[in-house]
């Protein structure tokens, strides 16, 4: 799913492309699931279902994580 083991350039169409970035760099940088929920303030179940792909996850949670992990979002038009 991430090229190269990269996070660089990652299109995400599904939750399922989104929670596999956000387990791969969780996993990229050494914390296990319960210490990432912990210091992002989110439950490890939370974690847990936004990395398989659940597609009713809590955005500012989501975001949440994402910041944890060194990661940011962005909206970009289709061309």
């Amino acid at each position: 799913m991430i090229p190269n083991g990269k996070i660089m350039d990652v299109l995400i169409k599904t939750p399922e492309d989104l929670g596999g970035v956000i387990r791969e760099r969780r996993k990229k940088v050494k914390l296990t699931q319960k210490k990432a929920a912990a210091l992002a303030g989110v439950g490890v179940r939370f974690l847990s279902e936004l990395e398989r792909g659940k597609p009713t996850a809590q955005i500012g949670k989501t975001l949440k994580v994402a910041q944890l992990l060194g990661l940011e979002l962005r909206i970009n038009e289709r061309r």
